[in-house]
């Protein structure tokens, strides 16, 4: 037996039922203001570790705190991509009315991420290898990447019929995530000035335990920021899907 105030159990089923676009919308706008307030916080920390707290590396000095914008920006470009084709193929193959909505939702915010660990990257260039862009391996593909972000959103934009628009963008998708291993392992694979991965699951981090705290504060934020943005932008798409079914 339950007590009269005891909450029901969190059965699959009752999460499920946020896969209605009404119920998700009502859900999303709880959520926002939390991760919204949480991105700003994180952002703070991560950004006085980073540039305050974090000592100066002593082959690239000061010029190396770049870091603590351009990886998270790089890592957010490539995950960001793989979950709206996730979210892509669910809805092309289940006909979900939600997971197109939320792939149109987080293509921007990939787009943003990616400019960003471009923009960054070049910054980080400059100073280093002496030139602001080189047709490196995983920089070419990085800027692929962006051209792909681009593509999709002209794509589901131009098309009026948004089962149409849903179901193109979705195989656009599908077809760019062979990008993304190409960015990761590019370093690997090829020879190339981009050095490796900074953090590695097989091997020890490659910098103080300060950096990596700076580091992975920053990547929270970029977390944060991100399921704060998309949540806020699928309530307008539902919003305006809503609007368009009522007015056939």
């Amino acid at each position: 037996m339950t007590t009269p105030h005891a909450l029901p159990p969190a059965t699959p089923a009752r999460w499920r039922r946020f896969a209605s676009p009404p119920l998700f919308h009502t859900l999303a706008g709880r959520l926002v203001p939390g991760f919204a307030g949480l991105a700003a916080v994180l952002a703070v920390a991560g950004l006085y570790v980073g540039f305050a707290v974090a000592p100066t590396d002593h082959q690239q000095g000061e010029v190396y705190r770049i870091i603590f914008i351009h990886v998270p920006a790089a890592w957010m470009s490539m995950f960001i991509y793989l979950v709206a084709a996730l979210h892509a193929g669910i809805g092309l193959i289940f006909g979900t009315r939600l997971s197109p909505l939320l792939s149109r939702a987080l293509a921007p915010t990939g787009a943003v991420f990616t400019a960003i660990a471009l923009w960054s990257g070049a910054a980080w260039g400059k100073p280093t290898w002496g030139t602001w862009w080189v047709w490196d391996a995983r920089l070419t593909s990085e800027l692929i990447l962006l051209f792909l972000y681009l593509a999709y959103l002209a794509l589901v934009s131009s098309l009026e019929d948004p089962k149409r628009a849903d179901n193109a963008g979705a195989i656009l998708l599908l077809a760019g995530v062979v990008n993304v291993p190409v960015i990761y392992f590019s370093v690997q694979w090829w020879s190339t000035l981009h050095q490796g991965s900074t953090i590695r699951f097989d091997a020890a981090p490659t910098m103080t335990h300060t950096m990596l705290i700076g580091m992975l504060l920053m990547t929270a934020a970029c977390w944060a920021y991100s399921i704060a943005t998309a949540l806020a932008r699928v309530r307008c798409l539902i919003a305006e899907r809503a609007a368009l079914e009522n007015a056939e």
